[in-house]
């Protein structure tokens, strides 16, 4: 007989989580209110995984749970029929998932925030309902044979009333007096009704269908930004690979693209005007991290530059005629022609998202950690004074914030471990009462982002990120890129062992690192949340992993791990950031280098550094000031880098300790050959986004693929991914990004 354990009662019967809503009793699951067919084993399933979101749950623990211990089944089949089920029925997919995520040889997690769903009881509305149910078992009940009480000696009234004419002043001014206590408690009980209550998630429409929409990276100090004039909503948009500026109709969703001046290479949306006649422009694909200001038309055509001014971020004064921007660590004012500048704050970070208050009284901005580039709303007065965080505590961070026309609601992003979220504050919940708590207005399953505010009204916009991604190689022979042969499909970074046997890579969706044979087969987890990957190497043994990782709200590190995913520790403990960490021949040292201004530490002095593992000695690459992203060669010989603007690739050659320049142009993720004989690199800024070779020896610059060779995949853009054994180039294409949305914030 099975010894199965009975799951309890849950206390919630219904749970809700994305358009979708689980009802525990009946065993039934909806999406947007229609009910979707699903076998009772898959939904058990479900029920379990739910009751522990965002926690592992182990196969040993559902098999106890749902199957017991001494069943005779092929769990292994049985669970894995039911998973493909379940995803089946959410629409969801193991490659990339957003609801039901596999750890490999551990089990399975619920990516998704789960929320009740609370429900009236059906005897306590009757019984609120029923007049008769005011009746208390502690008051007597009323007698009809009670006497009436005594009646009013009315001698003894008239001598201690007032005279008439000094009682109705008194009336009315009692009358006054209730009238004020009788408002402020309806105030305050509607102010603590919106305050405490669930309110109904509201619906969400789509604008643009596109999926081309240039979501945000705060990896990069680029947080999506878009901007409305009321009718339009503008944003930029990727057109073969490049960012183009865009606008679509609220109404409808139809999308053209504006014509901006050719030196804005890829627009941020700083700010719109409060006419909404211009934008405040700046470009964010250059590698600098203060960049010129434009004002151009929203109409489109050609722009002017402020004069004289570099930043990273900025937004019209609430006179319309200045400009607040901010450069560094401080903010400053300037006419819109370049002169009389003058401080208006110090700041202990760099400031992005500048938002003023309808009155024009405060202002509000995400400040970015120049560190560990995490990020957190702050306020600060219009005299820019008292600056400090919106927030004291908050789980996870925050950014993108902006307010209602009638600054009755300020609406914010929210970024947790598993997801990104619209939020909302009250800002005036009651006659007597302040803000009120911050709670969510979405709850998946896309990720969310950047929310704005329309010219009137409630209604919010926002980017909604669907990335979608295959893993893809280049087929000399045709000449086009198509799927990789390796069995993997969502990575955004490769990289094989020496040997050629084994391949590491890191997953598009969630920065964990994963390895497998080179031919898809052993196919094993080595890090997860919260550790975030960005590149990593194998050692000359192939018996370890390199990489540059980091943790939640910390600067990026230098870890080593064994390549059965054990034995995760940081190499060298430092307080500043490192970065692209790689192996000498004989995999006793490793090189890196520090990160571009933009990515982190903007004041701080860059340079490549050697560390040697065994003596822990560290030593300055001579003549590597202004210089990162270093690769070692395999032979040895060279040390290949980028110089912080990303302009130029240079090679240090270690016998003669000279360096020289092997490329001037746009450059990202070198690789060298594995004859190193080449090495390969991406042009991200000319049109077509080309991979290119050099010639180490000859100086020659090849060109190998751009974006039209993905014609078959219908791709957005794509990053460079890597090189096989082969010195095929692999690279990470974007079939879709995002798009916008919008809701109406729902009345409490």
């Amino acid at each position: 007989m099975s010894s199965q354990l009975e799951p309890p009662r849950p206390a919630v019967r219904k749970l809700r989580f994305g358009l979708f809503e689980a009802d525990l009793s009946a065993g039934e699951l909806r999406k947007s209110g229609i009910r979707i067919r699903i076998q009772a084993q898959p939904f058990r399933v479900l029920t379990f995984l739910l009751e522990k979101p965002g926690e592992v749950v182990t196969r040993e623990e559902i098999q106890q749970r749902l199957w017991g211990s001494d069943t005779i089944v092929d769990f292994d089949h049985s669970l894995g029929t039911a998973i493909n089920k379940l995803r089946e029925a959410l629409g969801d997919s193991a490659e990339n998932p957003r609801f039901i995520e596999t750890l490999a040889r551990r089990g399975y997690r619920f990516l998704a925030p789960v929320l009740p769903v609370e429900e009236q009881e059906p005897d306590a509305a009757l019984h609120a309902a029923d007049p008769s149910s005011s009746y208390s078992p502690h008051s007597p009940p009323a007698s009809p044979h009670t006497a009436d009480p005594a009646p009013t000696d009315q001698s003894e009234f008239q001598q201690s009333r007032l005279p008439r004419s000094k009682l109705r002043p008194l009336l009315r001014f009692s009358l006054a007096i209730a009238s004020l206590f009788a408002i402020a408690g309806i105030s305050w009980f509607f102010g603590w009704r919106t305050g405490s209550q669930p309110v109904a998630l509201p619906e969400i429409r789509q604008i643009t269908f596109s999926g081309r929409v240039s979501p945000g990276d705060t990896l990069f100090e680029s947080l999506g930004a878009t901007a409305t004039d009321g009718s339009r909503i503008y944003f930029p948009e990727i057109e073969q690979g490049r960012a183009m500026l865009a606008q679509a109709l609220i109404s409808d969703g139809e999308t053209s693209t504006i014509n901006i001046p050719n030196e804005i290479a890829a627009p941020y949306i700083s700010a719109i005007s409060p006419d909404g006649s211009n934008f405040l422009l700046r470009n964010h694909l250059a590698t600098n991290a203060e960049q010129p200001l434009w004002i151009v038309p929203t109409i489109g055509g050609a722009g002017r530059r402020i004069p004289g001014i570099l930043a990273h971020d900025a937004t019209w004064m609430p006179d319309g005629q200045h400009v607040l921007y901010a450069y560094g660590d401080s903010l400053f004012t300037v006419n819109e022609n370049g002169t009389d500048v003058q401080k208006f704050a110090t700041l202990p970070g760099r400031a992005f998202w500048l938002r003023w208050s309808p009155n024009g009284s405060t202002l509000r901005f995400t400040l970015l950690n120049s560190e560990t580039h995490s990020s957190h709303l702050w306020t600060i007065s219009a005299n820019g004074a008292d600056a400090h965080p919106l927030l004291l505590a908050s789980d996870g961070s925050e950014c993108c914030g902006s307010w209602t026309s009638d600054g009755r609601y300020y609406v914010f992003q929210h970024n947790s471990l598993n997801s990104s979220n619209i939020w909302v504050i009250p800002e005036h919940s009651g006659l007597f009462r302040g803000a009120g708590k911050p709670y969510p207005l979405t709850n998946g399953p896309l990720t969310y982002q950047s929310p704005i505010t329309a010219r009137s009204g409630h209604r919010i916009f926002f980017i909604g990120l669907n990335l979608r991604s295959e893993l893809l190689q280049y087929d000399a022979a045709s000449q086009i890129f198509v799927p990789y042969a390796g069995g993997i499909s969502n990575a955004r970074r490769v990289a094989f062992s020496r040997d050629g046997q084994w391949v590491a890579w890191i997953r598009q969706d969630n920065g964990s690192l994963w390895s497998s044979r080179s031919n898809g087969s052993q196919r094993m987890q080595l890090t997860s949340k919260p550790l975030e990957v960005f590149m990593m190497h194998w050692s000359p043994n192939d018996k370890h992993l390199l990489l540059m990782a980091r943790k939640p709200e910390q600067r990026w590190a230098i870890y080593m791990i064994d390549a059965d995913g054990g034995n995760l520790h940081l190499v060298y403990p430092e307080h500043r950031s490192q970065a692209d960490p790689d192996w000498s021949p004989d995999g006793k040292s490793i090189v890196f280098g520090r990160l571009p201004d933009l990515m982190s530490e903007a004041s701080m002095p860059k340079a490549i550094y050697i560390y040697n593992l065994a003596t822990h000695e560290l030593a300055k690459l001579p003549g590597s000031e202004g210089l990162f992203s270093p690769r070692w060669s395999s032979n040895g010989r060279y040390i290949a880098a980028l110089s912080i603007d990303q302009s130029r690739l240079m090679l240090y050659d270690l016998q003669t300790k000279t360096w020289s320049t092997l490329a001037h142009q746009s450059i990202a993720d070198p690789a060298w050959s594995y004859d190193n004989q080449y090495i390969y690199f991406h042009d991200f800024v000319q049109p077509g986004q080309p991979l290119y070779r050099v010639d180490i020896k000859t100086d020659k610059i090849q060109a190998i693929a751009n974006l039209k060779d993905l014609r078959a995949t219908d791709a957005v853009d794509y990053r460079f991914a890597g090189l096989t054994p082969d010195n095929i180039p692999l690279v990470d294409a974007r079939t879709s990004t995002a798009n916008i949305y919008t809701m109406a914030i729902p009345r409490r």
